[in-house]
C-alpha cells in the first residue's frame, strides 16, 4: 500500500478535547479528574464510546488500562499511541488526555480513508499517570513494566482511605491480565511541554530524546528548642537558620556544576512552627535532575556533602536519600522517524529532553518508545490556566500521523 500524505481532522481534534474536558471542568476551566472517581469513569465511558463508534475492539486489563484495537491484515505486535485521562487537582485541559485524543484521532483519520494497516493500531489509556490520588505516580506501566508490584499497588490508599482495588472495582474498570500489553512495535505518546521552551523559541514540535534521570534527598536539620524573646542569639542552635545557611551553600555547589542541571526544594517543615519558639527542627526535600547521570552524581555527591558542612551554628545535618531513577533513552529510530515526519509537514522542531516523568519512560524498558512534545502557553502545566493552542495540537497529531503511516503502512 502506498503511504498517503493526510491530515487529520483538526475540527474533530478539537471538539474531542473538549468533550473530555467536560468530565471534571473546573469554574476556572480546569479539570480535576483524579483515578479511578466518577469523573475519571465518565471519561472512560466516552473513550469506549469513541472507540467502538469507529469499529475499534476496547479491552481492559487488570490495571484498569483501556485498550481500542484497529486491526491490521498481519499479525505483528501492534503501534501503540496514547497517554492518561486523569489529572491533577485543579489541573488543565490538555495534559494527558492530548496523547489519548491523538490516538483516536489517527485511528479515526485511517478509518474513514479506508486504510487498513498492515500492522495493528492501538490507542492507549493508561490508569493513574498522575498519582493524585494513589501514589506513586505512573503506576499502572510501573506494573507493566515490572517496575512496581501490582499487589502493593492495587493495596494503596487514597486520603480517605480507599484502597486503588476498591476504586478501581467501584468503577468497574478492572479488567483481566490477560489484556496487558506485553509487547508492541512501538508506543508513541504526544504531550503538552510543561515548560515554555518551544514557546519561547517559537517551534512547533519537540521530539523528546530522553526523560531526564533524578535523584531526591531529605535534608533534616536539627537544632534546641527555646523562647524566642529571651535567647540570645549566641546561644541559639536555630535549625531554620542553619537550614537557610545551608540552602544557600548547596544552590552555589549546584549551579557551578552545569548549565542544564536543575534543582529544587519542593517540600519544607519547620518545628514546633510556632512563632514565639526557636525552631529545633528542618526537614526539606532537595532534588536534582539531569540528562547526564555523570552529572546527577556530581550533584548527589553535593548534596551528601552538606550533612559534612562547617555549619557556624549548633546545629545536626543527616541527608536521606530517598529515591532515584536514571535517564531513559528513547529509540533512536522513532525519534528519528517523528523528526522526519515534523520536517516533511513544515513544521519547526528541535530535540528535547523531558524533565517531567511520562508514562513512555516505563513502557520504554520493554518497547520502543518515543514521545512528541507541542508548546505550552507561558509554559503553564498541572494548573488551570494550562493552554494549548488548537493548531499546535493539531500539528503534533499529524506528526503522529505520518509516523504511523510510515511503521503500519508498506511502502510498494
Amino acid at each position: 500500500m502506498k503511504n498517503q500524505k493526510l491530515k487529520v481532522n483538526g475540527i474533530r481534534l478539537r471538539k474531542s478535547l473538549e468533550a473530555f474536558a467536560e468530565f471534571g471542568r473546573t469554574k476556572q476551566n480546569g479539570v480535576t479528574r483524579l483515578a479511578l472517581t466518577e469523573e475519571d469513569r465518565m471519561a472512560r465511558d466516552y473513550f469506549r464510546f469513541c472507540c467502538e463508534e469507529i469499529g475499534l475492539t476496547v479491552s481492559v486489563d487488570d490495571m484498569g488500562n483501556m485498550y481500542g484495537l484497529l486491526a491490521g491484515s498481519q499479525a505483528q505486535p501492534p503501534v501503540v499511541v496514547g497517554s492518561h485521562l486523569d489529572s491533577v487537582k485543579k489541573g488543565g485541559r490538555f495534559d494527558g488526555v492530548l496523547g489519548v485524543a491523538a490516538g483516536l484521532e489517527v485511528i479515526r483519520t485511517l478509518v474513514e480513508n479506508n486504510i487498513t494497516p498492515e500492522i495493528p493500531v492501538i490507542v492507549m489509556n493508561v490508569t493513574n499517570e498522575e498519582g493524585a490520588r494513589f501514589e506513586p505516580s505512573m503506576m499502572a506501566s510501573g506494573v507493566l513494566s515490572g517496575k512496581f508490584n501490582k499487589e502493593e499497588m492495587f493495596a494503596k490508599k487514597d486520603a480517605d482511605g480507599v484502597t486503588f482495588q476498591e476504586a478501581l472495582q467501584k468503577i468497574g474498570y478492572e479488567g483481566n491480565k490477560q489484556n496487558r500489553l506485553t509487547e508492541a512495535s512501538a508506543f508513541l505518546e504526544l504531550h503538552i511541554e510543561q515548560g515554555p521552551i518551544l514557546e519561547k523559541e517559537q517551534l512547533s514540535i519537540g521530539v523528546v530524546e530522553c526523560v531526564l534521570g533524578m535523584v531526591c534527598y531529605e535534608i533534616e536539620v536539627t537544632g534546641e528548642s527555646d523562647h524566642a524573646g529571651t535567647t540570645p542569639m549566641s546561644m541559639r542552635s536555630d535549625a531554620f537558620f542553619a537550614a537557610v545557611d545551608l540552602i544557600k551553600e548547596t544552590r552555589e555547589k549546584l549551579a557551578a556544576l552545569d548549565d542544564e542541571l536543575v534543582y529544587t526544594i519542593g517540600r519544607v517543615n519547620v518545628l514546633p512552627n510556632i512563632h514565639t519558639v526557636i525552631p529545633n527542627k528542618v526537614i526539606f526535600s532537595l532534588e536534582a535532575r539531569h540528562k547526564s547521570m555523570a552529572v546527577v552524581r556530581k550533584a548527589e555527591k553535593a548534596i551528601q556533602s552538606i550533612a559534612a558542612s562547617s555549619l557556624k551554628s549548633r546545629c545536626s545535618v543527616t541527608a536521606k536519600k530517598l529515591w532515584e531513577r536514571n535517564t531513559v533513552w528513547f529509540e533512536k529510530s522513532l525519534c528519528n522517524a517523528l523528526e522526519t515526519s515534523a520536517a516533511s509537514l513544515g513544521y519547526s522542531n528541535k530535540r528535547m529532553v523531558s524533565g517531567a516523568g511520562h508514562d513512555a519512560q516505563f513502557l520504554a524498558s520493554f518497547i520502543p518508545s518515543a514521545m512528541v512534545f507541542v508548546p505550552s502557553v507561558n509554559g503553564k502545566s498541572h494548573n488551570e490556566a494550562e493552554l494549548t493552542l488548537w493548531e499546535d495540537c493539531e500539528k503534533g497529531v499529524n506528526v503522529l500521523l505520518e509516523t504511523v503511516m510510515a511503521l503500519v503502512c508498506s511502502k510498494k
